[in-house]
């Protein structure tokens, strides 16, 4: 099966699929990783390569394309990242959606960046309302459309192994004869 795990900063999404992955004996494949090979690749760090993106829409492209590609060729993945849903469509078996009030994702990710968590706040509204308009110019995607998803989860109120029993029961408990059909993908632009 391929898996995908999706949300906003600081929902602990890396954290969720490669666990997922691992309690599966699926392999983790974070949209991350695949940013700093991009940018290794290139010759930066991934710092200087974040600041170019923002101006050179084809490093988003770039990587949305590698996710894309994943989705398509491989099973047995638990795919990650704030697109990996959509950039999946209909190649995906599981489409999971986290996400956690924004004064927890704050903090969540003023702690791993070391910074206060008003800067964290400020930074991360600001980033999703700059990636939510490129998602839209760029693919067609409205990011606030959770209709996609198969099961969505508030991060804040599971602790992380709790989360993983409920993913894993909930794939473990599909019933394909029951299946009255997923949400497809429709309208998205998939030219990288």
């Amino acid at each position: 099966m391929l898996i995908t795990v999706s949300g906003p900063p600081g929902t602990g999404k890396s954290t969720t699929a490669a666990a997922l992955a691992d309690a599966l004996d699926y392999e983790h494949v974070s949209g991350g990783d695949i940013f700093r090979q991009l940018a290794d690749e290139r010759g930066y760090t991934p710092l200087e390569f974040n600041r170019l993106a923002e101006d050179d829409p084809q490093i988003d492209r770039d990587l949305d394309r590698r996710l894309r590609e994943i989705a398509v060729e491989r099973d047995g993945v638990v795919l990650e990242s704030r697109l990996a849903g959509w950039l999946a469509g209909d190649h995906a078996d599981f489409r999971f959606w986290l996400d956690a009030p924004l004064g927890v994702r704050a903090e969540r990710i003023a702690a791993r960046e070391d910074k206060s968590v008003d800067e964290a706040r400020t930074e991360t509204a600001a980033r999703e309302d700059s990636e939510a308009t490129r998602y839209e110019e760029y693919y067609g995607i409205d990011i606030g459309d959770r209709s996609i998803y198969d099961l969505t989860m508030n991060t804040a109120r599971w602790s992380e192994a709790a989360m993983i029993d409920i993913f894993v029961d909930a794939i473990e408990r599909f019933d394909a004869d029951g299946d009255e059909g997923k949400e497809p993908i429709v309208g998205v632009n998939y030219d990288f």
